[in-house]
């Protein structure tokens, strides 16, 4: 079932924009087919197509239901900014496997470090390939990717989750004996190519984070988020 975000829908709904240009030309649909609308109340709207213009796409709702494809637990992803295009990798899987909002981080060993410029026009990239991992792993919401942060700086929210994780490749305690299963909120930290340095180990424990492994193996820059998100969704049954 095709999947799509509005903020409010009608009993009879016109969707304009893209997502109509998308409907009527790239999916190619017609009149008297289905899709869904999920709102910003996570309320997933089974529509019937009615017509298709200039104007946009006309649908009528024929039932709708809560979305229950959240995760219990919200993840918010500190990954520091990885070179090249692993970035959109990492935020498209992450989307995925269930993140609820992605930070990207500026470490001292990230290659890739661009001006505020060209930093916003990543962020608005990296925020369209969230939105479209959302809709095609028919997500309730479309994780927001935030601004760029220095790394010092996004150690100030870690007192906003119920636990907070650094995975690193020096070693650290198994994911099982670091976060409970029935936790609600998590912050994990991922280094980049050349992963962290000491200082910036301390800092993140010196702020409450704990240290954790992903194993015996030296994992890439863009294979251990995904490796931890993975881990934790498990370890807290939502892969069930």
């Amino acid at each position: 079932m095709d999947w799509f975000f509005v903020e409010n829908v009608a009993p009879t709904h016109l969707i304009t924009g893209e997502d109509a240009h998308h409907i009527a030309k790239a999916l190619r649909k017609s009149v008297g087919e289905l899709l869904t609308l999920c709102d910003s109340s996570k309320v997933a709207h089974l529509c019937r197509i009615e017509k298709i213009s200039s104007e946009g796409v006309l649908v009528k709702v024929v039932s709708k239901d809560e979305c229950l494809h959240e995760p219990s637990v919200d993840i918010t992803l500190f990954a520091a900014l990885t070179k090249g295009d692993k970035m959109e990798s990492v935020i498209q899987k992450s989307v995925e496997l269930g993140v609820h909002q992605i930070v990207p981080v500026l470490t001292a060993r990230c290659i890739s470090r661009p001006d505020p410029k060209a930093a916003e026009k990543k962020r608005v990239r990296y925020q369209k390939i969230a939105e479209q991992a959302a809709m095609q792993s028919q997500r309730a919401i479309v994780p927001a990717v935030t601004d760029f942060q220095e790394l010092k700086n996004a150690v100030l929210a870690l007192g906003n989750y119920e636990k907070s994780i650094l995975f690193y490749e020096g070693g650290g305690a198994p994911i099982r004996s670091v976060i409970s299963e029935n936790c609600r909120s998590a912050a994990i930290f991922t280094g980049p190519e050349g992963g962290f340095e000491e200082s910036e180990v301390q800092l993140l424990t010196a702020n409450g984070a704990s240290l954790a492994t992903l194993g015996q193996r030296i994992l890439r820059a863009e294979t251990a988020p995904l490796a931890a998100l993975a881990a934790i969704m498990f370890h807290t049954h939502n892969l069930e």
